[in-house]
């Protein structure tokens, strides 16, 4: 594993920590194991091999006495560099990107997070053809004057995963449109939506079964959840909600995997509260929480959407420690420290969810003619009236709500 480090390149993190991040990366992937790693610090980087030439001689040399079969580059690699160190190495070379694509396509379960990643591959892959074909001259025939000159082989395996990616594409627009139809049926029920988002390995999972009683899979490996996982579940006060488990962001996350991913993060918009979870163990927590919120912004997730941070792994902190996160998150009403595994702080979150969602009701005053039973019925199933006064053609109603009960109230 080799994490290179550019010398006064404005890096939000330690090249340490972003090493060890890359090492956890790759034993995240079945049937790999990591021998090495180092930090390479580097004046610059090289347009045709990346490194210098005798960075890329040493580095040789090490590969050829341990017997190394594949090369991890924890950062962005072109087609050319990427071709000239395997050739150099004798090895096979993922980058970032690569290694994270091939995490998510062995992780991928549902057919929607299947055909992401096999889109967000292909993308992936059509940039890098000039390494798999070094033979461009070779031309494939015509006869006559029919075939013309004939297609280099790129060419055609270009036009080959052009083909693909229309293809995924169509199926992915039949999966939105029906995810679509049941984020339609879910308006009309008016429970509001939590989300859990934050960095990868966070702990959201735990989290979420924690408070739902679910066996979502959880793991100490980073991407343990790729496909995003809702339950229903009651408030300690008796409210009901919908609390939805995501995929963890990384920090340098592959753009294609970002645009192939915005389908399953729609949850995340559509959210009236989202938690967001930190490692607050880590000693990188800040930046951490920092690319999240950089994602959050890119992915366009309202700024008026209420959010609350969760100082989560608070058992893996010293007493003195985590005496001073719970006293520091005291000081505010959207910061709350706990520990998903132990249960410590999850009553005060718990308590502040109920509490956001009875900020954001608002009275109203409704009139229905007895023709409007099952209207009536739905107010009173949801408990929202307030006062009722019968009539001589109806109801007389004050009701207390939320705006997603007023709607699915209109949508009756």
């Amino acid at each position: 594993m080799l994490h290179p480090d550019l010398k006064n390149a404005r890096a939000r993190r330690l090249p340490e920590h972003g090493l060890a991040e890359a090492t956890s990366l790759a034993a995240a992937l079945p049937g790999l194991e990591v021998v090495g790693g180092e930090v390479v610090r580097l004046p610059k980087l090289l347009p045709g091999t990346l490194f210098g030439t005798g960075k890329v001689a040493e580095i040789a040399a090490r590969l050829k006495e341990l017997d190394i079969g594949l090369v991890l580059i924890d950062g962005p690699v072109t087609p050319v560099q990427q071709r000239n160190l395997e050739k150099e190495w004798g090895v096979k070379l993922l980058d970032r990107t690569g290694l994270i694509l091939e995490i998510f396509a062995d992780r991928a379960r549902t057919r929607e997070g299947v055909l992401q990643v096999e889109l967000a591959a292909l993308s992936y892959q059509r940039t890098r053809l000039v390494r798999a074909w070094t033979h461009l001259e070779r031309q494939r025939g015509g006869l006559g004057f029919v075939g013309g000159p004939g297609e280099t082989q790129i060419e055609s395996d270009r036009r080959a995963i052009d083909d693909q990616v229309v293809r995924i594409k169509r199926q992915l627009d039949k999966v939105a449109k029906t995810r679509e139809l049941h984020r339609a049926a879910r308006r009309k029920v008016p429970f509001p939506l939590v989300a859990l988002v934050g960095y990868t390995n966070a702990g959201k999972s735990t989290l979420f079964n924690r408070i739902t009683g679910a066996e979502v899979l959880v793991k100490d490996m980073l991407f343990a959840t790729l496909d995003p996982t809702m339950r229903g579940m009651e408030m300690p006060d008796g409210r009901k909600v919908i609390l939805s488990d995501t995929v963890g962001f990384i920090s340098d996350l592959p753009t294609q995997l970002v645009a192939a991913f915005r389908a399953t993060l729609e949850e995340v918009l559509e959210a009236d509260l989202i938690l967001h979870v930190r490692d607050i163990s880590h000693p990188e927590s800040a930046e951490q929480a920092a690319d999240v919120a950089d994602i959050l912004t890119s992915l366009g997730v309202r700024s008026e959407t209420p959010q609350f941070e969760v100082w989560n792994k608070l058992d893996l902190v010293d007493e003195t420690a985590r005496a001073a996160l719970v006293g520091k998150a005291a000081t505010s009403d959207r910061i709350f420290a706990l520990s998903a595994i132990t249960g410590q702080g999850l009553p005060d979150l718990l308590t502040a969810v109920s509490g956001a969602f009875e900020l954001s009701r608002s009275d109203a005053e409704l009139s229905l003619d007895f023709s409007m039973g099952r209207a009536h019925a739905w107010l009173h199933a949801e408990g929202v009236i307030e006062e009722e006064t019968l009539t001589d053609t109806g109801w007389q109603l004050r009701v207390r709500w939320t705006e997603r009960q007023e709607a699915a109230y209109r949508a009756l």
